[in-house]
C-alpha cells in the first residue's frame, strides 16, 4: 500500500460557505458522474499509464492502482473501495494496490459533496460511482483488444485482468494500456448483475494489513521534517475561557524550548522534541478566566438538561391523541433516562504537522475532513486554496473526532507565527480535558399499555445540546428540532398509535461534536430501555413484545429474529446468566444484539457473550463487516460500563485511561456476528454496531437483578447485593 499525495489542483470551491452549505444534508446525493483526472496528466504518456478516471491507474506491468479519496481509520475503506472498482474491472485481485488520494474535488464524497469521511458513508456513497469507474475502464480495454484483433467487442470477455477472445487468445490489461488510453470514456457503462460478482461479497484480506504490521504504514504522528519543532499546548479548559495571566519564564528556561506562543485556543510551547515541549508546557503558569462557566458542574448540567426534557416543545413527531390515550390506559409507565458527555479517546493522540512557507502551506494529518480543511487553512494562513496541500495519513482512530479541524488550524497557525514547520500533538489528557464531546442528554418518557397488553402511548421529551449548531456548518431548522439529538427516537420503528416526541435545546457549555453513531449512541439506549419497561408492564417477553410491534418493519424484524434465534432466546443459560435484547437502525443498516450478562455480589456486571445480527444491504467484504461490528460493540460496551466526562468548577475531571477506562482484554465477551443476506442497497457499517449494545446489556441486568438502570455508565454500586 502506498499512501501518498501526488500534486493536484485542489478543491475548486473551498470557501467555508460552500463547506457549510454542502454538509447540511444527511441524505445521499442521487446524481453523480465518474470524475475525470483533473489537472494531473496521469495519462500524458499513454504508453506508461492508463488512467480513464480519477480512481484508477493501470501500468504496462499489469499493476492496478485504485485511488481512495476517503480516510482510513480502521474501517477498511482502503480495501472496500478497491473491491468495488476491481469487481467491475474484472481485475486480478493479486495485482491490485491502493493509494490515498490527494485533496481534489474529483474525490468528493457523493454523500457530502466534499472530500470527507464520516457518517458511515464511504461504501454506500461510492457503491455505484466506483463500480461505474471500473466498468468504464473495462469497456475501454475490451474496445482496445477488439481493435487490435479486428473483432466485435461483443465477442470478447474479461477475466483476471485479461481480455479474452473466443478462440482463446488473451491480452493482459497492461499490454493494452496505450491502446485503451485512446478509446473514448463511456458515459453509461453497463454494470454487472450481482449474481456475477466474484470479489464483492467475499472476505478478502485487507490491503493495509501488511504495512500496519511491518511498520511501514504512516500515521499522522509519524511525520518528521528537517528543522521541525514540536508543539504542546495548554488548552483552554472550556469554550470561552481566556488566559488572564501567563508566566512563561520557567517554560522558556527549559533547554530545547524555542518559543512560547499564545493563540485563541491556548498557549503553545514549541521545542526540539515532544518531551521537551511537554516539560515546557507543564512549567507554564496560567491563570484562566473561565468566564460564565466557572461554576459549572455535572449536577448543574443534569439540572439544565432535565429542565429541557420536561419542557421540550420542538415537536419531531405528533401522532394520534396522546392526551386521551393516557387517560384511557390500563397501565402507565414513566421514566427519566440520562447519558453523560463522552470523549472520543482515540488511541493515536490528535496531531498535525504544518509548514507555512510564505504563501504556500503543506499539512500532514490523519483527518476525516481533508476537503474542508484545505479551504479553512487557506483562510488561517492567508493563502489561496490552490497553494494548500493536505496529505492524508492513516488515522489511529477517528470516531468523528478527526472530522473537527481544530488541530489542523492550531498547527498551521503555530507554523505561520513561528516561521518553522511545526508538529502539534495533543496528549490524551489535553484532548480529553478540553476537547470535543458526545452530548450529554436527558429523555423523559411516558407510556401506556391497554388491557390487552398493547402499548397505546409514547411521549418523549429530550433535553440536549445541539451538534448541528456546534458544528459550524449546520443550523437547526425552523422546527427547532436538532436531527442528531432526536435520531433513533424520532424515527423509532414501533407501531404505537399515539405519540408526541419533542426536543429542547440546552447548552451547558462544553463543546459537543459527532461521536461514533452520533445521536443513536444515547437515544437507542433510551428508547430500547423504555421499550423493555413497557414489555415488563405488559407482562410480555421482551423479544416477543418488540416483534409484535414490528409488523410493518421487515428489516428490523429480520435482524431481531435472527439475533434471538442465534442466541437461543428462551433456552436455558448457566446459573446467574441472563439475556437482554435491543434493535436499532442507523446509517442505513439494521442491527440487533443479544447480550448475556451476570452480576457479581459486588454489583459488577460481566458480559459473557454478545450475539449480533446485521442487515447492511449488499455486502462488499463480510469479514470487514464482522470486524466493524465487533469493534463497535467494544466501543459501545466501554462507554456503557465506564464512559463518563464529569465537570467540577468549570473543568473536566478526566484525563486518560486511568480515569476514563476502556474495555480490557479480560473483560471482552465472546462476540458472534451474523449477516442477514440482503439485496437492498448497501448501508453503513462503521457505526451501527454501537447503539444496541448498552441497552442490550442493561436489559440483561434487569433480567438478572430486577433493577432498572436508566443512566450510564452502569452503576455497580446500585446493583450490589445487600
Amino acid at each position: 500500500m502506498d499512501v501518498r499525495s501526488p500534486e493536484t489542483p485542489m478543491l475548486r470551491d473551498p470557501s467555508r460557505r460552500r463547506f457549510l452549505k454542502t454538509t447540511g444534508s444527511a441524505a445521499l446525493l442521487i446524481g453523480f458522474t465518474v470524475p475525470t483526472v483533473t489537472g494531473r496528466a496521469l495519462a500524458a504518456d499513454a504508453a506508461a499509464v492508463f488512467a480513464p478516471n480519477a480512481y484508477l491507474r493501470i501500468t504496462p506491468d499489469d499493476r492496478i492502482t485504485v485511488v481512495c479519496g476517503s480516510a482510513e481509520m480502521g474501517q477498511g475503506v482502503l480495501t472496500a473501495i478497491p473491491m468495488l472498482l476491481a469487481e467491475e474491472l474484472d481485475a486480478d485481485w493479486s495485482r491490485v494496490g491502493v493509494e490515498q488520494a490527494p485533496v481534489d474535488n474529483a474525490y468528493a464524497n457523493p454523500a457530502f459533496g466534499m472530500q470527507a469521511t464520516g457518517g458511515s458513508t464511504t461504501v454506500r456513497a461510492h457503491w455505484e460511482p466506483l463500480r461505474k469507474a471500473g466498468a468504464a475502464a473495462r469497456e475501454m480495454l475490451v474496445a482496445a483488444g477488439a481493435a487490435r484483433w479486428q473483432l466485435d467487442p461483443a465477442s470478447l470477455r474479461t477475466e483476471n485482468s485479461q481480455v479474452i477472445a473466443a478462440d482463446g487468445r488473451k491480452l493482459s490489461y497492461g499490454a493494452l494500456v496505450a491502446d485503451a488510453s485512446r478509446q473514448p470514456v463511456p458515459n453509461a457503462p453497463k454494470l454487472k448483475d450481482p449474481s456475477r460478482f466474484k470479489l464483492i461479497g467475499q472476505p478478502l484480506k485487507r490491503l493495509d494489513t501488511l504495512p500496519k504490521t511491518n511498520g511501514s504504514a504512516r500515521y499522522g504522528i509519524d511525520v518528521q521534517l528537517p528543522g521541525m519543532l514540536v508543539a504542546v499546548m495548554a488548552r483552554a479548559p472550556m469554550p470561552g475561557a481566556q488566559p488572564a495571566r501567563v508566566d512563561d519564564s520557567k517554560a522558556k528556561a527549559v533547554k530545547g524550548v524555542r518559543q512560547v506562543i499564545t493563540i485563541p485556543s491556548g498557549v503553545a510551547v514549541l521545542a526540539d522534541g515532544y518531551w521537551t515541549a511537554k516539560k515546557g508546557r507543564d512549567a507554564l503558569t496560567i491563570d484562566w478566566n473561565l468566564g460564565p462557566h466557572a461554576q459549572l458542574s455535572s449536577a448543574k448540567v443534569s439540572d439544565m438538561l432535565r429542565d429541557g426534557a420536561d419542557n421540550a416543545n420542538a415537536v419531531a413527531k405528533d401522532l394520534g391523541n396522546p392526551r386521551d390515550a393516557a387517560a384511557n390506559s390500563a397501565v402507565t409507565v414513566d421514566a427519566l433516562y440520562e447519558a453523560p458527555y463522552l470523549a472520543h479517546a482515540c488511541m493515536e493522540p490528535m496531531n498535525c504537522t504544518a509548514w507555512v512557507k510564505g504563501d504556500e502551506v503543506e499539512v500532514w494529518a490523519g483527518t476525516q475532513s481533508q476537503g474542508p480543511v484545505q479551504g479553512i487553512l487557506a483562510q488561517v494562513a492567508q493563502a489561496t486554496p490552490a497553494k494548500v496541500k493536505v496529505t492524508t495519513l492513516l488515522l489511529g482512530g477517528g470516531f468523528g473526532r478527526r472530522f473537527a479541524p481544530d488541530f489542523t488550524i492550531d498547527a498551521t497557525l503555530l507554523s505561520k507565527l513561528s516561521g518553522q514547520p511545526v508538529k502539534l500533538i495533543y496528549s490524551r489528557e489535553d484532548d480529553m480535558a478540553a476537547g470535543f464531546y458526545r452530548p450529554a442528554s436527558v429523555a423523559r418518557f411516558s407510556g401506556a399499555i391497554d388491557a390487552k397488553g398493547k402499548p397505546t402511548l409514547l411521549t418523549v421529551g429530550v433535553g440536549s445540546p445541539s451538534i448541528m449548531e456546534a458544528s459550524g456548518f449546520m443550523k437547526i431548522p425552523d422546527s427547532g428540532v436538532d436531527q442528531f439529538a432526536m435520531e433513533g427516537i424520532a424515527d423509532h420503528p414501533y407501531d404505537i398509535a399515539n405519540q408526541r416526541l419533542a426536543y429542547a435545546r440546552r447548552e451547558p457549555g462544553p463543546q459537543v461534536w459527532f461521536w461514533r453513531s452520533v445521536g443513536h449512541s444515547q437515544n437507542i439506549f433510551f428508547i430500547e430501555g423504555f421499550i423493555d419497561e413497557l414489555a415488563v408492564a405488559a407482562k410480555a417477553d421482551p423479544f416477543e413484545f418488540r416483534r409484535g410491534l414490528l409488523s410493518q418493519q421487515p428489516r428490523y424484524k429480520g435482524v431481531l429474529e435472527l439475533a434471538a434465534d442465534k442466541a437461543g432466546w428462551g433456552k436455558p443459560l448457566p446459573a446467574g446468566v441472563h439475556r437482554g435484547i435491543a434493535v436499532a437502525q442507523s446509517f442505513g443498516s439494521y442491527v440487533a444484539e443479544v447480550a448475556e450478562v451476570s452480576v457479581g455480589d459486588d454489583g459488577t456486571p460481566k458480559v459473557h457473550r454478545v450475539v449480533a445480527a446485521v442487515d447492511c444491504g449488499r455486502t462488499v467484504n463480510p469479514e470487514i463487516i464482522r470486524r466493524q461490528i465487533e469493534g463497535a460493540i467494544v466501543y459501545g460496551l466501554s462507554a456503557a460500563l465506564y464512559g463518563r466526562i464529569t465537570i467540577k468548577d468549570g473543568r473536566v475531571e478526566q484525563g486518560n485511561f486511568n480515569d476514563y477506562p476502556v474495555l480490557r482484554l479480560n473483560e471482552m465477551p465472546k462476540v458472534e456476528v451474523h449477516i442477514l443476506p440482503s439485496t437492498e442497497a448497501p448501508g453503513g457499517i462503521g457505526e451501527p454496531g454501537t447503539p444496541p449494545i448498552a441497552p442490550a446489556v442493561v436489559n440483561a441486568i434487569f433480567a438478572a437483578t430486577g433493577k432498572r438502570l436508566r443512566a450510564l455508565p452502569i452503576d455497580a454500586a446500585a446493583l450490589k447485593k445487600a
